[in-house]
């Protein structure tokens, strides 16, 4: 079963979201993960959006995305997001 990781990023610190950025590709495709969609400006039909960018991310199981997010390396760069937006992320199954 897949699994989707949403994360809603809203960005205030570019150059120490780069940092995050420059490693995250190379971290992410030992993972078994496909990039979906990247969008800074989706179009918004209900509610209000107070982000920069929306990330979506699919995994072809539950245990791809664990080790992935779980990982050292990933752990390593992860403070660089952290430290540069506030960011909601959910992870959901797929049908």
């Amino acid at each position: 079963m897949s699994y989707y990781f949403i994360a809603q990023i809203k960005i205030y610190d570019e150059s120490e979201y780069q940092k995050y950025l420059d490693k995250s590709e190379s971290i992410f495709s030992k993972f078994n993960g496909e990039y979906l969609s990247v969008d800074n400006g989706p179009i918004i039909l209900e509610g209000k959006w107070d982000y920069t960018r929306t990330v979506l991310i699919k995994f072809k199981s539950k245990s791809n995305f664990d080790d992935w997010y779980n990982s050292v390396e990933y752990q390593k760069i992860l403070k660089h997001r952290l430290n540069a937006a506030n960011c909601d992320t959910l992870l959901i199954k797929g049908l």
